[in-house]
């Protein structure tokens, strides 16, 4: 028989309950709202520092290494139990506002800070759908490599959409100076985001392992995280080191150069500009003026010794805004310099295209050979123009939202095989804002260009924006294994070897020259011809774990429940929110 004596456990413990006074329930209450804040607001620090590192691994500051931590605390974020899709998708959110605010000031510059601000959180997007998508797909075996190639995706998304995408933040961008870079002669720059995703996502993995361990060896301390797997970050890592150090003395040699491959001496001319700014198609005679001037002097050194002579000179973008097809002065003016230099010129101009009026002013940004005999010969018409700057994409409603929006041009984009001749070389021309796009380097050196030359206008941007651009010309070096030379009006113009250093180069805002040897190579790397592929595999992976994660989970969103209803004793019939059959829990994302 029972003991009549005995205390009756639900009894006591319901007076235990009514015995709790109101102030007891609202301490508990702040107690509990306490340390879930402070859970939140850890998550939202790490997620804001992430995305900070993010940006000091990019030029100016240049420390590639913070791509690296950076991910890592990106990947802890999204790994804790408690973070949702919402939550996956709110953290990327601050992440990328955390990188892409510091990175493009430079918008401001150009089209004031409402412009600035919303690129910025565009772009921060496409980091939240890759936190949504990590939160997706944790549950899967191995999460460092299907978080890589989820970030990979999000690159994708942004290099393509909207108007064509804007790569500007690619992670691979970030790493010209970085150990990793080698690998873009495999797979580009999606291959190197890709590997350095994958480094930094199992560093985050091996930490919590340790910190795992430590925690089995001081049971007080808990743990709300489930054990994730150290034998594949760390076969992930060393997979990642050992692919470089197979490509790296390839890249190495290139950059030293071989005898086998012709030497040429090719001259890069930075005339500078009056003055900085929007106002800068005001100066337009002045900035040819600049130019001719510049080059004079270096025919003048060239006559004196102290400059060997150049097979050809390079100009950068908008060199002559003034049409020398339609206007004789400056037809003149650029005949002198090449004259005088004995070379044949790459030209950066402007030219009225079919169709032009003075209410609809279509042009074309080209690139003239101009020798010094016969004047223009062969062109290039720079085939993907930058959306919002060179032409305005549905101008009629834009125009209603912004006085900027009458300042975009009317250039339309053009055709061809990305190469022109000139003195007999095949010279693949890169125009500004071409060289951020794969396909355009990739659509010059499949069409012959041994060498490659990005004639680039940064003067109404700044030093900042003109370090992140050398960065993407770095890496094109290495991926195309070819020489870059790269003109700017204000700079930084550089001459940059295959091996993705840079034989020389200018400071922002001065006249000056560079006139190097390089060597013209015709070798098609696997990147060149490869690289579209290596691409859609990570992507196609990628996607695979979303479906993988979907069919895994059940479903992607949640099925709601209606609520049932309470009994007497307060126990619920029915769960507000139930989680359908497959589906897993949300603390099961970590495993």
């Amino acid at each position: 028989m029972p003991d009549v004596d005995a205390p009756d456990a639900d009894a006591d413990a319901e007076v235990s309950e009514q015995q709790v006074t109101p102030d007891g329930r609202a301490i508990r209450f702040l107690r509990a709202a306490g340390q879930a804040l402070t859970v939140r607001l850890i998550r939202l620090a790490a997620s804001l520092t992430g995305g900070v590192l993010m940006y000091l691994s990019f030029p100016p500051v240049g420390w590639w290494w913070a791509a690296f931590p950076s991910l890592a605390l990106l990947g802890w974020v999204l790994t804790r139990s408690q973070t949702t899709r919402a939550g996956g998708f709110g953290y990327g959110l601050l992440f990328g506002l955390a990188f892409y605010l510091p990175l493009l000031p430079w918008i401001g510059g150009l089209v004031g800070t409402g412009p600035w601000l919303a690129l910025s959180l565009l772009q921060a997007l496409f980091p939240a759908v890759f936190g949504l998508l990590a939160v997706l797909v944790r549950g899967l075996p191995g999460w460092p490599v299907w978080f890589a190639a989820e970030w990979v995706v999000a690159e994708w998304l942004k290099s393509s959409v909207p108007f064509g995408g804007f790569p500007w933040g690619v992670v691979a961008y970030g790493q010209a100076e970085g150990p990793l870079v080698p690998l873009a002669q495999i797979g580009g720059a999606p291959l190197v985001s890709a590997a350095v995703a994958l480094v930094g996502f199992s560093l985050t993995a091996l930490l919590l392992e340790v910190v795992l361990w430590w925690r089995r060896t001081h049971p007080a301390a808990g743990s709300d995280a489930a054990r994730p797997e150290a034998v594949l970050p760390g076969v992930c890592i060393c997979v990642v080191l050992l692919a470089t150090a197979l490509v790296w003395p390839g890249v190495r040699q290139a950059g030293v150069g071989a005898g086998e491959h012709p030497s040429v001496t090719v001259a890069a001319v930075q005339g500078n500009v009056p003055r900085l700014g929007l106002d800068f198609n005001a100066q337009r005679r002045a900035v040819l003026d600049n130019h001719v001037a510049e080059t004079l002097r270096l025919a003048q050194d060239v006559r004196a010794g102290r400059a060997p002579q150049p097979m050809v000179v390079i100009w950068p973008e908008n060199a002559s805004d003034i049409d020398p097809l339609r206007n004789t002065d400056a037809a003149a003016a650029i005949s002198e310099a090449a004259r005088a230099i004995q070379a044949p010129i790459l030209v950066g101009t402007v030219l009225a295209a079919p169709g032009y009026t003075r209410s609809s002013p279509v042009a074309t940004n080209t690139v003239l050979v101009w020798e010094p005999e016969t004047g223009p010969q062969d062109r290039h018409d720079k085939r993907i123009v930058q959306p919002f700057g060179e032409y305005l994409p549905w101008r009629s409603f834009f125009k209603r939202f912004s006085s900027y929006a009458d300042r975009a041009g009317y250039f339309q984009p053009g055709e061809g095989s990305g190469v022109v001749q000139a003195a007999g070389i095949p010279i693949g021309v890169a125009t500004c804002w071409e060289v951020i796009f794969d396909r355009a380097v990739r659509h010059s050196v499949r069409n012959g260009a041994q060498l490659l030359a990005v004639p680039t206008n940064n003067a109404t941007f700044d030093a900042a924006m003109s370090a992140q651009q050398l960065a993407f010309a770095r890496l094109r070096a290495v991926e195309h294994d070819r020489y870059v030379v790269v003109a700017g009006t204000t700079g930084i113009s550089a001459v940059i070897a295959p091996d993705g250093h840079a034989l020389s180069s200018t400071e922002f805002f001065e006249p000056a020259y560079l006139d190097n040897a390089v060597r013209l190579k015709s070798n098609i790397t696997f990147a060149t011809d490869w690289g579209p592929v290596v691409q859609w595999v990570l992507v196609g992976f990628g996607l695979a774990g979303v479906i993988a994660a979907m069919l895994h989970n059940g479903r992607f969103v949640r099925v709601r429940k209606k609520a049932g209803t309470r009994t007497r004793n307060g126990s619920q019939d029915e769960l507000t929110e139930q989680e359908q059959p497959g589906e897993g829990s949300e603390d099961e994302g970590t495993a």
